[in-house]
């Protein structure tokens, strides 16, 4: 949960409250009539019939009589997705269920600090909560957020949809704890991929001339050392196309919170940090920490962490001198939501940290990057991976903001939010919510056929998501023990690395230094319970080296002779074409 994040980054100075509930209408007009209106009127296309979509939101006027007349307030960020629920869902549910909902929508970080408020406070702000699953060690070990399989089979079972499908949510696996629980619900999806000009890397002249100096052809990078002669070419070869001065490389340097998800999005895992495993690298993860059992034991190379090892201080290294040598010169000064906008300029040949929730704002009519009938010029493909990096890792950052409830909410109360967070989500209205957001949380979704026709306009959209690569994707996992307090650590330390005031072996010390000053002081309150940190000694990186080698894990790695292998490509249209044509089987 990126302290405020993703295209709600694009918003990011922007804060919105929306009350949305059924104005004058009262729980005696509550019913099917109204569900039966909403369903022609707003509920299509939809994965299920209209008489399943009735049967469906039967149910929801049933379960939701003992709490019509209610006043239920609820909370998210400010994104596409959430707006049409705060705006649309909301009202429809009001009316359909007698409840009186309202859905506020706020700055990310406004959440997190409004969430941490009622967790140490007990004082019920919000009766539910859309907040990022990158907080799930935060609820897991300080046992403020219910666990929802719990939940749904004891006090919350009679409000919870026996047509939920909780196997058909994508992001299960990001929300599930070490105990095998899952604490929260997926509302919302998307990753960050790499984007590309379709048009230009399929220009005979340019692939002509870039096979003759690199050796290799162009297409969509398979490794960063493949990024960076693409970025090199088009920046100082191809200079300028139709008169326009062109740039290989779109980033963002300034010293700001925004710079954090920058690299706590999997950045430090794509460069090659960490160790194997889906969704998270155990025992050390994407952001360095180490977790013995269920405890975070350290981020420091030394206490065997990856935090400040080599892998990490090549992403970093990476990071700059691409954003020096083939970014726009004022791409240093930008922050997120200054920085989203350039690509669609058209004069940005790639970039390798690009999220698709800008996917609705990159297809508009009228862009230089849109066709005239409608098709992008742009791509999204696969994330190139750096040199440490080794099959089993994960590959790229999945944002999955997600229903929490508190123990703090007064259970009726809690009863009703739930009602909510499960319509907004359910197969009556998933469907359209998708079209309207293009933020996926359900594979029924995914595969329907208003997406396979859809998906020549989306640029690479629906193929990545039917893609097995997709699960290489994947948010903040369960070793990060306290979310809010670590995440600001990282722009803090990387700014300094950013403006030139630290190298990037100093900045990630200085970070790995302060995120264990953190675990020690979470060990030493003893408020997390028997997950909660308990720092391994220092010993020296040497010994970890070897303990790692000698172990058969990856992290952390010794620094490689040959940071820059050969580049490596694959042509776009092949790649497309050697995805599976149908969904997965689910048992």
């Amino acid at each position: 949960m990126k302290l405020t994040q993703s295209h709600r980054r694009l918003r990011l100075f922007v804060s919105t409250s929306v009350i949305a509930m059924a104005l004058g209408t009262g729980a005696a007009l509550a019913g099917m009539e109204e569900a039966r209106r909403w369903i022609d009127s707003e509920f299509q296309p939809s994965t299920l019939s209209k008489d399943d979509q009735l049967k469906e939101m039967e149910w929801f006027v049933n379960a939701a009589k003992p709490f019509a007349g209610m006043e239920i307030n609820v909370v998210s960020e400010t994104i596409t997705t959430h707006e049409y629920e705060a705006k649309t869902l909301a009202k429809a549910f009001s009316e359909i269920t007698g409840i009186k909902l309202t859905h506020d929508l706020i700055q990310e970080g406004d959440v997190v600090e409004k969430i941490q408020t009622q967790m140490q406070s007990g004082r019920n702000i919000y009766d539910a909560w859309v907040n990022d699953s990158d907080l799930i060690g935060t609820h897991f070990r300080y046992k403020q957020a219910v666990a929802l399989d719990d939940w749904m089979a004891g006090e919350g079972k009679d409000v919870t949809s026996p047509t939920l499908d909780i196997n058909d949510f994508i992001g299960k696996s990001f929300t599930t704890a070490p105990d095998g629980k899952m604490y929260q619900l997926p509302d919302q999806q998307f990753a960050n991929v790499y984007w590309f000009r379709y048009d230009w890397f399929q220009r005979p002249d340019l692939k002509e001339k870039f096979k003759a100096k690199y050796g290799y052809d162009l297409g969509v990078p398979v490794n960063w050392s493949a990024y960076e002669d693409i970025a090199e070419f088009f920046t100082n070869d191809v200079k300028e196309i139709d008169g326009v001065k062109v740039y290989g490389h779109m980033d963002y340097g300034k010293k700001d919170p925004s710079l954090g998800w920058r690299f706590t999005d999997a950045w430090l895992s794509m460069a090659g940090n960490g160790d194997k495993g889906i969704p998270n690298g155990l025992p050390v993860d994407e952001w360095g920490i180490r977790m013995e059992g269920c405890r975070p034991v350290g981020s420091s190379v030394e206490r065997g962490g990856d935090t400040n090892g080599p892998a990490a201080v090549y992403s970093i290294t990476k990071y700059l001198d691409w954003m020096k040598k083939y970014a726009p010169p004022q791409a240093n000064g930008m922050n997120f939501s200054e920085s989203g906008p350039v690509p669609a300029q058209g004069n940005v040949a790639q970039q390798i940290f690009w999220y698709t929730a800008f996917t609705a704002d990159m297809v508009k009519p009228g862009l230089p990057v849109v066709n005239q009938d409608g098709t992008p010029k742009w791509r999204m493909a696969p994330s190139p991976h750096g040199s440490y990096w080794k099959e089993g890792m994960k590959l790229g950052y999945q944002d999955a903001g997600s229903w929490t409830l508190l123990k703090s909410t007064p259970v009726e109360r809690r009863k009703a939010a739930w009602l909510y967070a499960q319509f907004v989500t359910s197969k009556t209205v998933s469907l359209k919510k998708s079209h309207v957001g293009l933020t996926f949380i359900r594979e029924s979704d995914i595969w329907d056929k208003s997406f396979t026709e859809r998906a020549p306009k989306l640029g690479g959209l629906i193929e990545f998501y039917r893609s097995p690569a997709r699960v290489q994707w994947t948010p903040t996992g369960n070793n990060v023990p306290d979310y809010p307090k670590l995440a600001q650590l990282w722009w803090q330390n990387i700014g300094d690395a950013a403006s030139g005031a630290k190298t990037p072996q100093e900045a990630m010390n200085s970070l790995a230094a302060a995120q264990d000053e953190v675990l020690g002081r979470l060990e030493r309150a003893n408020v997390q319970g028997e997950c909660g940190p308990k720092l391994n000694p220092k010993t020296s990186a040497e010994e970890w080296f070897k303990k790692a080698e000698a172990s058969g894990n990856i992290a952390p790695q010794r620094k490689l002779a040959n940071e820059k292998p050969k580049g490596e490509t694959v042509d776009y249209d092949t790649l497309i074409k050697s995805w599976p044509a149908n969904p997965p089987k689910r048992s």
